[in-house]
C-alpha cells in the first residue's frame, strides 16, 4: 500500500516511541509497512533492524542490515550492527569483516556520532580477542600435526607472522641491479652453506688478527664516502668513522697493506663463493660500529649476492633488522642475509662492534649465470668510464 508522507512520517515517530518504550512488537509492523516494495516512500531499514534485535530476530536483522547496506555499502551504523550481530551468532570471519570495514571507514574520516563510540570501541576489543582465538586455534591444529613451536618450519612461522600481522611484507629492492625469479628471503641459515664450519672454526685466529689492527689503528676510514665526481649520497653518517671501515678486498682490488697482517682471514675468506668481478668483487673488510651508532635504513646494491657477517667484537645490544625480522649477532656464528630488502643495523651498547664483512654469490644462482651476470657489471663498469681524449 503507497503511503502519503504524513503516513510515513506519523509511522514512523509512532515506530520510535514504541522502541524508545521497548515495545519493539509494536513498532516492527509498523516499521515493515513503511518498508514495504510498495510503500511508495524511504525504507527505514535501521529502526527495522534494531526492532528484530530487540525482537531476538537475527534472520529478520540480518535482512534489515543487508537492504541498508545493498543501499549504502559505507552505511557505519550498519556496518558496526551488523558485525555485532555477526560476533552474537558466532561468525568470528564474518565479524571481523564487518568490524574491520567499519574501521576503515573511521580511519578515512567517516563521522562518528557520540552514540556509535562505544560500538567502535567493541568493535575495536572484538577484533582484538578474535585475533589471539585465531591464533590459539591455528596452533592447536600446526600442534595435531607435530608442527608447532620450534618444530614449525621458518617459513611456515614466517607466514602466520604475516597473516597475524606481526611481520611486514618486504620485497627485494636493490639500487642497482634486479635480477628475476630470486627468492624473497631476508635470512639464510648458517646450515646452508658447509663451508662456513671452517670459517666459523677460524674465528679466534680472526680474532687475535684484529687485535693486532686494532693496535696499529688510531681511527678506521668512514664506511661511506662521497666522491668528488658524484653526488654526495643522503645518509647520516657520510664520512663519518663512526661507522668504520677497513678493506682487504675493495672494488675487486686486494688492499695488500692490510691484507698482509691479517693471514688466517685472508685464508678463511678463500673459501667462500665471492664473486669476482673486475672493479666490483671481490668485496671484504671488518665493519666497525663505534658505540651509539645507528645504521640508518637503506637498499644494497643488488640481489644477485648475499652479505655475510662474521663477529669478532660482539657487546651487547648489537643486532641488525633485514625486512620484517631482527637478529642479533651470535658469538662464534655467521650471520648470512640478502641486503637488497631495507635493512639497518645499531649498536647500543659502549663498546665498539666489529664485524668480517664479505659477499658471496646466491647459492641459487648457476654458474653459467654468473658468468653471464659478471660479464653485464663487468660491462656496466666499462661503458660508465669517462672516454678519453
Amino acid at each position: 500500500m503507497t503511503l502519503t508522507p504524513s503516513e510515513a512520517e506519523k509511522l514512523r515517530s509512532d515506530a520510535i516511541t514504541h522502541l524508545r518504550a521497548g515495545d519493539a512488537a509494536k513498532a516492527r509492523p509498523m516499521l515493515e509497512q513503511i518498508c514495504a516494495p510498495d510503500s511508495g516512500v524511504e525504507p527505514q531499514w535501521l529502526l527495522l533492524a534494531h526492532a528484530c534485535r530487540m525482537l531476538g530476530d537475527d534472520q529478520g536483522e540480518e535482512a534489515a542490515l543487508q537492504k541498508l547496506l545493498m543501499i549504502d555499502k559505507r552505511h557505519l551504523p550498519a556496518l558496526l550492527l551488523m558485525g555485532e550481530l555477526k560476533a552474537r551468532t558466532g561468525d568470528d570471519r564474518a565479524a571481523n569483516s564487518f568490524y574491520k570495514a567499519a574501521l576503515n571507514m573511521v580511519s578515512v574520516g567517516a563521522t562518528v556520532s557520540a552514540d556509535l563510540r562505544p560500538k567502535l570501541k567493541q568493535a575495536e576489543e572484538f577484533l582484538a580477542g578474535a585475533h589471539g582465538r585465531f591464533e590459539a586455534f591455528l596452533l592447536q591444529k600446526l600442534d595435531a600435526t607435530g608442527l608447532s613451536g620450534e618444530d614449525t618450519p621458518i617459513p611456515v612461522r614466517h607466514a602466520i607472522d604475516l597473516l597475524m600481522g606481526r611481520r611486514e611484507i618486504f620485497y627485494q629492492k636493490p639500487s642497482l641491479f634486479y635480477y628475476p625469479g630470486m627468492p624473497q628471503r631476508e635470512f639464510y641459515e648458517r646450515s646452508e652453506f658447509p663451508w662456513l664450519a671452517e670459517m666459523e672454526a677460524a674465528i679466534p685466529a680472526m680474532q687475535q688478527e684484529l687485535r693486532d689492527v686494532i693496535a696499529r689503528t688510531q681511527e678506521f676510514q668512514p664506511y661511506v664516502q662521497g666522491q668528488p665526481n658524484r653526488p654526495r649520497p643522503n645518509n647520516p653518517l657520510l664520512d663519518d668513522p663512526s661507522w668504520g671501515a677497513h678493506y682487504f678486498w675493495k672494488d675487486g682490488v686486494e688492499i695488500t697493506e692490510n691484507s698482509a697482517h691479517c693471514p688466517k682471514t685472508m685464508a678463511a675468506l678463500a673459501a667462500a663463493p665471492i664473486p669476482v668481478i673486475q672493479e666490483r668483487s671481490p668485496m671484504a673488510l671488518y665493519s666497525v660500529l663505534e658505540p651509539d651508532t645507528h645504521i640508518a635504513p637503506h637498499y644494497g646494491m643488488l640481489n644477485t649476492r648475499l652479505i655475510c657477517h662474521i663477529p669478532l667484537i660482539l657487546p651487547p645490544d648489537c643486532a641488525i633488522r633485514v625486512g620484517s625480522e631482527t637478529r642479533p649477532w651470535q658469538e662464534g656464528q655467521a650471520l648470512v642475509f640478502d641486503d637488497s630488502f631495507e635493512h639497518e643495523a645499531w649498536n647500543r651498547s659502549n663498546q665498539r662492534r666489529v664485524i668480517l664483512l664479505f659477499e658471496i654469490w646466491r647459492p641459487e644462482i648457476s654458474a653459467d649465470e654468473r658468468q653471464a651476470l659478471t660479464t653485464i657489471f663487468e660491462a656496466i663498469n666499462e661503458y660508465q668510464k669517462p672516454v678519453e681524449i
